[in-house]
């Protein structure tokens, strides 16, 4: 599957992204700050999604909240 970020670029395992905004998160008082760098990404089944490791918790973010490096 392609994964693009909200710009249209090609998404690939282990490339870094920005968050362009500001992201609650579920089911947590957590939220993802803009300009967060988020290393290491891993695609998913799902176009429109992907996965990071944040220290021992595994989270999937919406495409069209990421801008590659």
């Amino acid at each position: 599957m392609d994964c693009k970020d909200s710009n249209g670029t090609a998404l690939n395992d282990g490339d870094s992204v920005h968050v362009i905004k500001d992201l609650k998160v579920k089911g947590s008082s957590m939220v993802l700050k803009r300009g967060l760098l988020v290393k290491n990404i891993r695609t998913t089944s799902d176009s429109e999604e992907i996965e990071y490791r944040d220290g021992k918790t595994m989270m999937v973010l919406k495409t069209c909240f990421l801008k590659k490096v």
